[in-house]
């Protein structure tokens, strides 16, 4: 056989196989204080003293010293598995568990073991009929296993297996980041593990010969190799887990975790905070004896199969008054359910996420309230001051004073409709759901309600090329680009599909477009000054064209999801007057109203905040030789 050419084989292999312990030892002793290196050191230290202890007592045949040997194999069993278990729930970040009551236990237990073994001779815990009986030309011995001996061999055997689990749930768990190291550590306790067991059960031809510290050698061999080549102690799945407890642990947010039966299953510590109770005594509660929710977690459910909320969307967002141990005054919250599921899409559960809109109900309660007060006496005192204005206007002879009274007469309105404006802005502050609008039908009615409004004003309209004029005298028949020249279906992107109704459907929030619409067109006639150049007389003049540019049916229609995606509404309003001063323009775009920033009126603003709630971009240009252009991009949205 080739095993007789080495003499003592059993032995050499066992030395050998302490001997690798002991190079990987020192190998990553320039790794401690990171996880799981001070227990590798650990397993390590009680693998050498098996294998050593065995491969030496297999030379020795002094009975004496002989069974000391023995015990010192046993000494490294026992420690063996406690220490590897200890490697991987650090290793794989539960460090948590080792501080835990349960991995006391288990040290517990080794540290009994080794008090019984000690003491053997005394109560045959371990083994009895003690006697050599050689094997292969090396000093084996045999003995009867006591009832201790099985319950290590058993304990230990758990141990493992239990380390071995961890680390698969790792190499499953965080994918190929770690699958080399993990698959590597996983299978070294393999050999060893099942040549332990067998030479407990006595199973194999030489039964008195155990074959465990040999088999540490392919043991050591794959450690090696995740320690070296895959730079085991480089990084590891630590790094993983502490980011998945810090994204739910180290939140400001509290975040509740419930099974599908509404108990709870975790909290973060923000959420023991608000809700004021730890998290062990709220685990596998009903979240209805800590927290009241206006809506049930099961409403998200039955919007999710109704297709109106995917798996990782939120289901359903209402707010809620909590009383907080530590707060002077109940908080708001607004609370958003979410469904929970597992890698494999399954639903498992439901997150409960509570933010703290205190502040944000307060300011706008407050600004509602301001608001509201701020547009009663706008509309009363201003309809006063506008009635007192025409009084005066009519019984006065003086033309200066009646300049003046027309002047308190103008600004009162201005006054009013500057009220109506914030009335404006309140509604678009306000949530509301899109839906299907006609932008021509939109932009029709706005700038009929223009031309009611001032009569006086050359309000021209041109969708898809097709003009309409308001000016009493001069009925257009071909509508004028901004800068006064000729416009041609070209220039207006005339399209079979443009003149077609739907054509002009978008799915948005109708309130927000009509407000962009409307005080585009309303500002270019308000602040006219009279000294146009598009008429003769210098009146006002407005010109609002609408196009479609792109393809709203998704190219070659082949994929129906694509429908629209680039496709824009554009509208451009174009006037003559004395243009939009820069600084108002720079005080919108940069979202700043400031003490040198100051606009003369919301006009503008209701713009931005209304292009913001429909997804709208709007851009300010000058126009020659005088006016403004001002172009909104409006998105095309599928409207089913």
């Amino acid at each position: 056989m080739a095993l007789d050419l080495v003499p003592a084989w059993p032995a050499v292999g066992s030395l050998a196989g302490g001997a690798g312990a002991l190079v990987l030892a020192w190998a990553i002793r320039e790794h401690r204080g990171r996880p799981g290196v001070d227990w590798f050191l650990g397993v390590f230290a009680a693998q050498a003293t098996w294998c050593f202890a065995y491969g030496t007592g297999l030379l020795v045949a002094d009975p004496a010293l002989r069974a000391l040997l023995e015990t010192a194999t046993w000494l490294g069993i026992i420690w063996t598995g406690v220490t590897f278990l200890g490697f991987a729930l650090e290793y794989t970040g539960r460090s948590d568990v080792v501080r835990s009551r349960l991995f006391a236990t288990i040290v517990g237990f080794g540290l009994l073991s080794t008090a019984l073994l000690v003491t053997n001779s005394l109560h045959g815990a371990f083994w009895t009929d003690f006697g050599p009986d050689p094997a292969f030309g090396v000093e084996t011995v045999s003995y009867a296993l006591g009832p201790w001996a099985y319950l290590t061999v058993a304990a230990e055997t758990v141990l493992v297996a239990s380390a071995v689990f961890l680390l698969v749930d790792t190499l499953l768990s965080y994918g190929p980041l770690y699958r080399r190291e993990s698959a590597a550590v996983a299978l070294s306790p393999i050999p060893p593990g099942f040549a332990l067991v067998a030479w407990a059960l006595s199973l194999g031809p030489v039964p008195q010969l155990q074959l465990a510290p040999i088999m540490f050698v392919p043991h050591v061999l794959l450690d090696a190799y995740a320690f070296n080549r895959a730079e085991m102690f480089e990084r590891n799945p630590t790094t993983s887990r502490a980011a998945e407890r810090t994204a739910i642990d180290d939140l400001r947010d509290p975040i509740v975790a419930l099974g599908l039966d509404h108990r709870v299953v975790r909290l973060n510590p923000a959420a023991e905070a608000v809700l004021g109770v730890g998290a062990e005594t709220a685990r596998d509660r009903p979240l209805a004896d800590f927290l009241d929710l206006p809506v049930g977690v099961d409403e998200g459910e039955t919007r999710a199969s109704d297709g109106d909320a995917g798996p990782d969307e939120s289901v359903s967002r209402e707010t809620v008054e909590i009383d907080v141990a530590d707060a002077a005054r109940p908080r708001t919250y607004a609370v958003s359910v979410s469904r929970l599921t597992d890698p494999n899409g399954t639903h498992v559960g439901y997150t409960l996420v509570l933010s703290d809109v205190t502040e944000r109900e307060r300011r706008r309660q407050q600004l509602e309230v301001l608001n509201r007060i701020l547009r009663h006496n706008l509309r009363n005192d201003a309809g006063v001051v506008h009635g007192y204005g025409e009084i005066l206007r009519d019984r006065l002879d003086d033309p200066e004073f009646v300049q003046m009274a027309d002047a308190v007469e103008r600004r009162a309105g201005a006054l009013a409709a500057l009220g109506e404006k914030a009335g404006t802005v309140e509604r678009l502050l306000t949530d509301r759901e899109p839906a299907a609008t006609d932008v021509r039908e939109l932009l029709d009615s706005v700038v009929a309600d223009a031309r009611e409004r001032d009569g006086d004003a050359t309000i021209e309209l041109a969708i898809g090329g097709e003009p309409t004029t308001a000016d009493a005298e001069t009925t257009a028949t071909e509508p004028t680009t901004a800068d006064g020249g000729a416009a041609t279906a070209a220039d207006e992107g005339t399209t079979d599909g443009a003149r077609d109704a739907d054509a002009w459907v978008t799915r948005v929030r109708a309130d927000a477009l009509r407000a962009v619409v409307e005080n585009t067109v309303e500002n270019a006639l308000d602040h006219h000054d009279g000294e146009g150049t598009e008429r003769d007389d210098g009146g006002a003049w407005v010109r609002a064209a609408l196009r479609l540019e792109g393809d709203r049916d998704g190219g070659d229609g082949s994929d129906e999801s694509d429908s629209g995606r680039d496709a824009r509404f554009v509208l451009t309003v174009a006037d003559d007057g004395p243009g939009i001063p820069e600084h108002e323009v720079e005080a919108v775009e940069s979202g700043r109203e400031t003490a040198l920033e100051h606009g003369s009126g919301l006009g503008l603003w209701v713009v931005a905040w209304g292009a913001a709630a429909v997804g709208a971009d709007v851009t300010y240009a000058e126009r020659a030789p005088r006016g403004t252009r001002v172009t909104v991009s409006i998105p095309v949205v599928a409207a089913e």
